[in-house]
This record gives C-alpha cells, sequence and structure tokens, in this order.
C-alpha cells in the first residue's frame, strides 16, 4: 500500500506507491527527496527533465508476460554519445522493474540476486563472456552515463551528476541483463530481462499529443559557427549535426551549439537521397534525417561508401548503405550472435565471414541521435548470407551487430519516389543475390527429376525383360557345307529387340558366322553376318591378348509367330572344331542408352552451375577469402 507525505521544502504532497521506493522527486519544486523512516529529507534540487518527446510518462501503463505493470518514476542519463530514460515501475504484485528507452529500443529487466562474484567494472572489456543468474551473456556495451534529471519514485539515492558506471549484455536469444556499478565498482546490481517491441506491450495512458507513428517535430533552427549556413534541428533526443556546406560536425545537445570537429575543405559529398526525403520502405514509414560518408583501406587502396540514418516508428533508427550503386536496409539487432572461426549464426542461418576491417569517418551531414566524430574508426567484420548481411562493429567501450538485407534500386527508387533514376550498380556486392542461382537450382532439380524418371523406366523395363527363349549349343567343323538349325521357339507377341549372343571355345583362332532368322509363319528371313576371333601370346616376357570369344547381335521389330535360327560357319582350313553356345532372348534395354541420355542432359545443369560459380568467384574476390587464389590456381569450395 502506498503513503503520501509533504515535501519539507514546499509542502506539496508526494506520494510512495511502492514500498521499495527510498527516494522521490517533487513534482512542484524539484527537490529530491528521500525517505527516512516517517520522515522526508530534502537532498537537493533535480534538473529538469530534459524533453525528449518520448511517448511515455509517469501513470503509463502497459503488460509484460502476462504481468501488469505502471511507471511511476524516470531518471534520464546521458553519456558521450547521447541520452536515454530509465523508466522505474512497479507491477500489480509489488515487484518493481526498469524500462530502457533508447534511440528506439525497449529493453525490460528486473533486479535479480546473483549468487556467484562478478568482475570489477574495471577488469570487463567488450564480446567478454560473463554468466549472470546461470545464464551465459555477452558483453556488448561499457559505458559510465551520468543521471541529468529524473522524477516520480526511485529505489536508490540519485541526484544530477550520480555518476553511473554499467555493463549491457545480450545473448543469443534476445535475452538482456545489465550490471549496475553505481553503488559499488566492485559488487554491481544485476538486473536481467528481454528487448522488447514497444507495441508488444499494450501501452495505456501515454502521452497525448505525441504521434507514435510520426516522431518528426520543427524543433530549432541555428546558423554554423563555422560558415554561417542555416541548419535545423527538426528531431529531438538530436545529439550532433553535420554541415552539409562545410562539413563541420556540432554538439547539439544543450542550447549552445559546440564545433566538434570539420570535415577536410577538400572532402564534401552530395548525398544522393536528400536529407528530409520522407518515404515507406519495407510497409514502414521513415524520414532519412542523417548522412555519413565512411572509409576502410585495404593495402594502400581507399574504398569510400555512404550511409544514411532513417528515423521509423516509436524514434526507432534504421540505416541504408550505398556503395557504388549497391543498397542495403540495415537494422541494429538486440541479441547476441555465435561467431566460431569464420562463421556467424543468426536465426538458424550460417553466415560466412567476408571482410574484416577499419572503418572511418569522414563526413556527415545531418542529425544524428549520438555523438559523432570525424575520423572515429571502429573495428568491423563482415558475414554474408545473401541477400543478408550481419556485421559485427566494434570500438573499446561497445559492440554492435546489424543485420542489413540488399535492396534493389526499384524498390529504392519506389519508397521514397525519387524524381531521377539512382546510379547504376557497379561490380558485384557482399550480399548481392545471385541472379543465376534460382536457374541453376530450377535446372538441377529438373535434371534430377528427368534422370531418376529415365533411371526408374530403365529399370522398370529391365525387370519386365523376360529369360532367354533359346538356349543351345552347335559345333562348327572345317568343310561343313550345310547350315546348322536351332531348335524352333515361338515369339507369342512382337518383340521391338530380340538378341543372338555367341560364345565360342576359340584360342588362338577365328570363326565367321552367317545368321539366317526365319519366321516360319510368315517366311519372313532377317540376315546378318558375325566374326569372332581370340588371340593371345607372350612377346617378351609379357602376355598379351586381342578380340573376344563372345558376340551378340540384335534384331529389331520383330512379329510373333514360330521362328528358327540358321547358321553357317566358315573356319581355317586347319581348324579344330569350334564349339559356339548360342543364346537368344528377349533383352531390356541397354544401360548405354541411359549413360547417352545423362549425356544429352548433363551440359543444362553444368552451363548454369558455371554461371553461378562464376557470379561467386567475382562476389568473394574481394574478400579475405578469394575463391581463386591468384598464382597458383588453387580455389577454396563455397559449398
Amino acid at each position: 500500500m502506498g503513503r503520501t507525505a509533504r515535501c519539507p521544502s514546499c509542502g506539496a504532497p508526494v506520494a510512495f506507491r511502492s514500498l521499495a521506493s527510498v527516494l522521490a522527486v517533487c513534482d512542484y519544486c524539484h527537490s529530491t527527496l528521500v525517505r527516512e523512516g516517517e520522515e522526508l529529507a530534502n537532498l537537493g534540487r533535480m534538473a529538469a527533465l530534459i524533453e525528449d518527446r518520448s511517448p511515455l510518462q509517469r501513470g503509463s501503463e502497459g503488460r509484460w508476460k502476462g504481468r501488469h505493470f505502471a511507471l511511476i518514476g524516470r531518471i534520464q542519463l546521458r553519456w558521450e554519445q547521447g541520452l536515454w530514460n530509465e523508466w522505474h515501475l512497479l507491477f500489480d504484485d509489488g515487484k518493481s522493474g526498469w524500462l530502457s528507452e533508447s534511440g528506439g529500443e525497449y529493453v525490460i529487466s528486473e533486479p535479480v540476486w546473483q549468487a556467484d562474484a562478478l568482475p570489477p567494472f574495471s577488469e570487463l572489456h567488450v564480446g567478454q563472456g560473463v554468466s549472470v543468474a546461470g545464464h551465459p551473456y555477452n558483453i556488448t556495451n561499457l559505458l559510465t552515463a551520468k543521471c541529468v534529471a529524473g522524477e516520480g519514485e526511485l529505489p536508490f539515492r540519485v541526484g544530477a551528476g550520480y555518476p553511473a558506471p554499467v555493463a549491457d549484455l545480450r545473448d543469443q536469444a534476445g535475452g538482456f541483463a545489465t550490471l549496475d556499478y553505481s553503488d559499488d565498482p566492485a559488487k554491481p546490481m544485476v538486473f536481467v530481462g528481454e528487448s522488447v517491441e514497444f507495441r508488444s506491450l499494450a501501452w495505456n495512458n501515454v502521452r497525448q499529443g505525441i504521434p507514435i507513428a510520426e516522431p518528426t517535430v520543427k524543433a530549432r533552427s541555428f546558423n554554423c559557427p563555422s560558415c554561417a549556413a542555416p541548419l535545423a534541428i527538426s528531431h529531438e533526443k538530436i545529439e550532433s549535426v553535420g554541415c552539409l556546406s562545410c562539413g563541420a560536425v556540432l554538439d547539439t545537445a544543450d542550447e549552445t551549439i559546440k564545433l566538434l570537429a570539420r570535415a577536410s575543405l577538400n572532402f564534401k559529398v552530395d548525398p544522393s537521397l536528400p536529407l528530409g526525403t520522407r518515404g515507406k520502405l519495407r510497409g514502414e514509414d521513415v524520414e532519412i534525417i542523417g548522412f555519413m560518408r565512411r572509409r576502410m583501406t585495404e593495402e594502400g587502396v581507399d574504398y569510400r561508401w555512404s550511409e544514411y540514418v532513417l528515423l521509423g516508428r516509436e524514434g526507432r533508427l534504421l540505416w541504408l548503405s550505398e556503395y557504388r550503386g549497391h543498397w542495403n536496409l540495415a537494422r541494429v539487432l538486440s541479441r547476441a550472435v555465435i561467431v566460431a572461426g569464420d562463421k556467424a549464426v543468426f536465426d538458424n542461418a550460417n553466415f560466412k565471414h567476408f571482410q574484416s576491417y577499419h572503418a572511418f569517418v569522414e563526413f556527415v551531414a545531418g542529425e544524428f541521435p549520438w555523438r559523432v566524430h570525424i575520423d572515429e574508426a571502429v573495428a568491423v567484420e563482415d558475414y554474408v548470407a545473401p541477400p543478408r548481411m550481419l556485421s559485427r562493429e566494434t570500438s573499446a567501450n561497445e559492440e554492435t551487430l546489424t543485420l542489413a538485407e540488399y535492396l534493389g534500386q526499384e524498390e529504392l527508387q519506389q519508397a521514397f519516389k525519387l524524381p531521377a533514376r539512382l546510379d547504376r550498380a557497379v561490380g558485384i556486392f557482399a550480399n548481392q543475390p545471385n541472379p543465376h542461382e534460382e536457374s541453376n537450382v530450377k535446372v538441377l532439380r529438373s535434371f534430377w527429376v528427368f534422370l531418376l524418371v529415365a533411371l526408374a523406366v530403365h529399370m522398370a523395363l529391365l525387370m519386365g525383360a523376360r529369360g532367354p527363349v533359346l538356349d543351345e549349343a552347335l559345333v562348327f567343323k572345317p568343310g561343313d557345307d550345310e547350315p546348322k538349325l536351332t531348335r524352333e521357339f515361338r515369339l507369342a507377341a512382337p518383340v521391338s529387340r530380340l538378341e543372338i549372343e555367341h560364345e565360342a571355345n576359340l584360342n588362338n583362332n577365328w570363326i565367321s558366322l552367317g545368321l539366317t532368322l526365319v519366321n516360319k509363319d510368315t517366311g519372313e528371313a532377317w540376315q546378318a553376318s558375325r566374326e569372332i576371333s581370340r588371340y593371345e601370346g607372350v612377346d617378351g616376357g609379357e602376355s598379351w591378348s586381342e578380340g573376344s570369344r563372345s558376340d551378340a547381335v540384335v534384331f529389331t521389330a520383330l512379329p510373333a509367330g514360330m521362328y528358327v535360327l540358321a547358321e553357317e560357319a566358315d573356319l581355317a582350313a586347319n581348324s579344330r572344331p569350334v564349339r559356339t553356345h548360342v543364346k537368344v532372348s528377349r533383352p531390356g534395354p541397354r544401360w548405354s542408352s541411359l549413360f547417352l541420355l545423362l549425356a544429352a542432359l548433363a551440359p543444362f545443369p553444368i552451363y548454369t552451375y558455371v554461371r553461378r560459380r562464376s557470379f561467386e568467384v567475382k562476389r568473394w574476390a574481394e574478400s579475405d577469402h578469394p575463391l581463386v587464389t591468384s598464382g597458383d590456381g588453387d580455389s577454396d569450395s563455397d559449398d
């Protein structure tokens, strides 16, 4: 049950809804009041809140994992890159938690008990693995923030200028943890929760007149202190502005505009997409508020690309990147990614390492919700699984993971209704979809279907083929004048193929056969001549042989009827008698037919594979893992 007391400074009522709250900020005089038993002590005045156009306010209510909560207090914190809100929330069961609101991302968490000791803040580093409440996390952010303002009820003592060394951690499922070293640099308070979508919390009593879907408002105008060019800040939470005219970077965190840095006078870039352009991209209303030119250097060669900052719904930030006409839409990930060797795993998909490099900021223009620094450098690792690309940017105190998806120019043209066509894309980009992938898959699938069907038909014909209709031995001698006749055999139905096979006991000898197949019912006859020879011996200590003791001939398109086979033989005069084994059968299809079909079909998948492979070789040529290594012709497989 809550209680109400009087502010010792102005006498206004101060309500404590949570029993865990030890501090409150008077809504009337902004005094910071701490509860000491039944009395309230005044710790001094709290600075006024900075208007940040948050859609939330004290009294806003929501629901998380089936639990109803209300926002009862807030502190605003600032660090070198910007400002964010920490909302103190109260659940219906009396437990409290926190809702972090930063750059359009919302994270809800609760305090937990940590039995095991955690490293002191000074020993932490970005990327470090830490077990929190028995669960593995990775550190993604280290910062020392300062409280600049607060309101409502808070569960600990805090005031303007209050330092807050904190470590943010994430896991692979979107889980989030915070280690807060504000009270003790060696023993932090631990909070565990998750990143959430704003609308998933089913809000009530949010601020009126703050359009959630349209975060853009006209705020203020001023002149660049470097070149006097007119500038405007049209969005709240903007920490820095880049002057398009002179390249100056300005700190706009307060009313005093400060010059942070200036780009080279010889380096000026005109964005392909004008600042302030609005559109609907992938179903989301966005506005281009900032432009940045970045650079990497590889083997003494500079490579430059452009990045655009987009403001989406609920103040969420998105990025558009462009390199030589290739465009990508990127979003910051709220969870960690598994990286093992040259592969990263995200959403059950494998991303292959493409390249590692250091990226530098060269030029900025427009508005940025964080402080931008010219020549600011981060280490970048890119992993690709076209059409997506996973990028990990790491600085001394922060790790940022973004997931980008390749955008076609037509989609971008329609999204922003651009009057002029964009520059044509040059070359092949890291995550550009392979245009030959689909055709290769279709042709390969068709190839296997045809081949399996042909194999099934072949096997069915083989299984349907009957055994021999005649199996008989004939003996031929030199000087035989009369043909040898086999036994009669009947073909009950027409046959497409009838095979007559001979096997003779030849050794350094030959025999020539004249065959006549006679249909006794119709008188039709079919003739063929065959020669069988076999020679072997030893020459210079090595064995040799030529010819074969067997031979076969096939008669085709034979009608039904009673048949007899007549054979005439021609032998050498000094030949010994030759015994032949005659077998007449209806064979199945020859395997050679299947191989011929395979040879006829194979060029199609080979052609599409070569086209697909050629595209991949060109893609990976600019990576850290080229598929073809110049000089030795070796290759690395991408499959």
